[in-house]
Protein backbone atom coordinates (compact mmCIF):
# COMPACT_ATOMS: atom_id res chain seq x y z
CA UNK A 1 0.00 0.00 0.00
CA UNK A 2 1.46 3.37 -0.93
CA UNK A 3 1.12 6.54 1.11
CA UNK A 4 -1.77 7.90 -0.98
CA UNK A 5 -3.84 4.71 -0.42
CA UNK A 6 -3.18 5.00 3.31
CA UNK A 7 -4.42 8.59 3.33
CA UNK A 8 -7.65 7.61 1.54
CA UNK A 9 -8.28 4.73 3.96
CA UNK A 10 -7.57 6.96 6.95
CA UNK A 11 -9.94 9.63 5.60
CA UNK A 12 -12.76 7.05 5.45
CA UNK A 13 -12.29 5.96 9.06
CA UNK A 14 -14.43 7.25 11.91
CA UNK A 15 -13.86 6.77 15.61
CA UNK A 16 -15.17 3.64 17.31
CA UNK A 17 -18.28 5.45 18.54
CA UNK A 18 -19.65 4.96 15.02
CA UNK A 19 -19.86 1.25 15.89
CA UNK A 20 -21.88 1.87 19.05
CA UNK A 21 -25.23 0.76 17.66
CA UNK A 22 -23.95 -2.46 16.14
CA UNK A 23 -21.96 -3.28 19.30
CA UNK A 24 -25.03 -2.63 21.47
CA UNK A 25 -27.13 -4.93 19.27
CA UNK A 26 -24.51 -7.66 19.59
CA UNK A 27 -23.61 -7.38 23.29
CA UNK A 28 -26.84 -5.74 24.62
CA UNK A 29 -24.62 -3.35 26.55
CA UNK A 30 -22.97 0.03 25.95
CA UNK A 31 -19.59 -0.99 24.57
CA UNK A 32 -17.91 2.23 23.39
CA UNK A 33 -16.53 2.88 26.89
CA UNK A 34 -15.38 -0.73 27.36
CA UNK A 35 -11.61 -1.10 27.63
CA UNK A 36 -9.60 -3.19 25.20
CA UNK A 37 -5.95 -3.92 24.44
CA UNK A 38 -4.41 -4.25 20.98
CA UNK A 39 -2.76 -7.65 20.55
CA UNK A 40 -0.20 -6.16 18.16
CA UNK A 41 1.20 -3.13 19.98
CA UNK A 42 -0.29 -3.38 23.49
CA UNK A 43 -2.12 -0.04 23.33
CA UNK A 44 -5.00 0.09 25.79
CA UNK A 45 -8.05 2.30 25.50
CA UNK A 46 -11.80 2.38 25.15
CA UNK A 47 -13.43 0.76 22.14
CA UNK A 48 -14.73 4.21 21.20
CA UNK A 49 -11.14 5.35 20.60
CA UNK A 50 -10.49 2.71 17.94
CA UNK A 51 -10.68 3.65 14.26
CA UNK A 52 -13.90 2.42 12.65
CA UNK A 53 -13.92 1.52 8.98
CA UNK A 54 -17.58 1.28 7.96
CA UNK A 55 -17.24 1.46 4.15
CA UNK A 56 -17.20 -2.32 3.75
CA UNK A 57 -19.61 -5.24 3.94
CA UNK A 58 -18.91 -5.35 7.67
CA UNK A 59 -17.36 -3.22 10.36
CA UNK A 60 -13.61 -3.10 11.05
CA UNK A 61 -12.17 -1.53 14.21
CA UNK A 62 -8.44 -0.74 14.07
CA UNK A 63 -5.91 0.37 16.63
CA UNK A 64 -5.17 4.10 16.25
CA UNK A 65 -1.51 3.52 17.15
CA UNK A 66 -0.46 0.66 14.85
CA UNK A 67 -3.61 0.30 12.66
CA UNK A 68 -3.80 -3.43 13.45
CA UNK A 69 -7.30 -4.88 13.01
CA UNK A 70 -8.68 -5.35 16.52
CA UNK A 71 -12.31 -6.36 15.82
CA UNK A 72 -14.26 -7.32 12.70
CA UNK A 73 -18.03 -7.75 12.62
CA UNK A 74 -19.97 -8.99 9.60
CA UNK A 75 -23.72 -9.55 9.46
CA UNK A 76 -25.36 -11.89 6.98
CA UNK A 77 -29.02 -12.73 6.59
CA UNK A 78 -28.87 -15.39 9.31
CA UNK A 79 -25.71 -14.82 11.33
CA UNK A 80 -23.37 -12.27 12.87
CA UNK A 81 -19.65 -13.07 12.70
CA UNK A 82 -17.35 -11.54 15.29
CA UNK A 83 -13.57 -11.77 14.97
CA UNK A 84 -11.75 -10.18 17.92
CA UNK A 85 -8.41 -11.98 17.59
CA UNK A 86 -6.68 -8.60 17.28
CA UNK A 87 -7.64 -7.81 20.88
CA UNK A 88 -5.93 -9.22 23.94
CA UNK A 89 -9.26 -8.62 25.68
CA UNK A 90 -12.57 -6.76 25.48
CA UNK A 91 -13.79 -6.07 29.00
CA UNK A 92 -17.57 -6.17 29.36
CA UNK A 93 -19.25 -5.06 32.59
CA UNK A 94 -21.92 -7.36 34.01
Amino acid sequence: MDEQDGDVNRALMLDGNAAGGMLYDLFTAEMTAAPTECASCGRTGEIGTLLAFTQAPGLVLRCPSCENTVVRIVRTGEFTYLDARGAVYLRIAR
